[in-house]
Order: structure tokens, then C-alpha cells, then sequence
């Protein structure tokens, strides 16, 4: 209980990019600095704004990661702050987004591939492991023939707005149920749904 858990919202840093689909990993943690009344700070050891706290009363520490370099290079920074922090690969959790995943629907898992995702594979790489466990945001394939590249670059459509702040609230529980829980109890809880 007394190790600290790493969570990593993925994401591209400038304002251009806050809307974007490939930023919905800086929502679910910003989210979560507000729930634990928590700020977010530039980070001197990292190039990363790091924000800490408790998720829950005498839950575990948690400090919560918004990488500043590019998705492409997330991974420097989050081994970094793992090193600093001493976190556990296994206290590692990524939150992403994820083209193979329905829009809104939520998927956990512990390790495996990086399915194409960059932040991912920098991360796997940066860390020397694949064993962190990963929240991943489904944001759908991209509509016709449009390039996957461009669609993570671009901001959600109105109609998807419209559900976004429930989706990102849901988004925070998941990854607070897999500090709190675990990942296995947490997928039987969320993936039904």
C-alpha cells in the first residue's frame, strides 16, 4: 500500500491539441488532479507537469503525469518520474487513446502490444517493460478514408462532445479502480458495459 502509483495521461502538450482525441489521456488525469484537489506543476527532474495526492482517504500516493514532449517520446519523462518517484512498473498505468476500442467504450489490460499507438511503444521502450497497466479510451476508427494520423489529431465531433465529460468522469473511475482494486476486478466491473 505504501508504494506510490504513476498515472500517465497521454497526450500532445499546447493548446492546439487540448481538444484533440489523441489528448484524452490529459483530460482523465486533469480530471483526476481536481478530484484530489491537486495542481499541476512542472516537474524539475522530468519534462513532464506532475500533479500528487491521495485518490481516496488512506489510499495510496499518486502522482499523476502529463508528459511535455511529444506523444512519440512520452516514454523519457515516464521512466524519469518512475525512477524519481520509485514506482514499480506494475504501478505504472497509461491512459490513451485507442482507435480499435468503440468510441466511449473503456478497456483495461495489464502489458501486451502497443497496437500502432506511439506513446505506448515510447513508453515500453523508455520503461524496458511492457507489464504496466494500460486504460484505453476508444475513440473508434476514423470515418471513409481518412488517415488515422489525422484523426487522433483532430478534435472530437459535436456529437461526441456531447457525451466527453461523462465519458472522461467514467474514464477517472476505471483508473481509480485499478490503484484501488486491481486491473482484474476492475475489467469484470467495467468491461460490460
Amino acid at each position: 500500500m505504501d508504494e506510490p502509483w504513476l498515472l500517465v495521461g497521454l497526450g500532445n502538450p499546447g493548446r492546439e491539441y487540448a481538444g484533440n482525441r489523441h489528448n484524452v489521456g490529459f483530460m482523465v488525469v486533469e480530471l483526476l488532479a481536481g478530484r484530489m484537489g491537486a495542481k499541476f506543476g512542472r516537474h524539475k527532474r522530468a519534462h513532464a507537469e506532475v500533479a500528487e495526492g491521495r485518490l481516496s482517504i488512506g489510499g495510496p500516493r499518486a502522482v499523476l503525469v502529463k508528459p511535455l514532449t511529444y506523444m512519440n517520446l512520452s516514454g523519457a519523462p515516464v521512466a524519469a518520474l518512475s525512477q524519481f518517484f520509485k514506482v514499480p512498473v506494475e504501478n505504472v498505468v497509461a491512459v490513451h487513446d485507442e482507435l480499435d476500442v468503440p468510441y466511449g467504450q473503456l478497456r483495461v489490460k495489464r502489458g501486451g502490444g502497443e497496437g500502432g499507438h506511439n506513446g505506448l511503444r515510447s513508453m515500453s521502450k523508455s520503461l524496458g517493460s511492457k507489464e504496466y497497466a494500460r486504460v484505453r479510451f476508444g475513440i473508434g476508427r476514423p470515418p471513409g478514408r481518412q488517415d488515422p494520423a489525422d484523426y487522433v489529431l483532430s478534435d472530437f465531433s459535436a456529437a461526441e462532445r456531447k457525451e466527453l465529460e461523462f465519458l472522461v468522469d467514467r474514464a477517472a473511475d476505471v483508473v481509480e479502480s485499478v490503484v484501488t482494486k486491481g486491473v482484474e476486478p476492475t475489467q469484470n466491473a467495467y468491461h460490460g458495459s
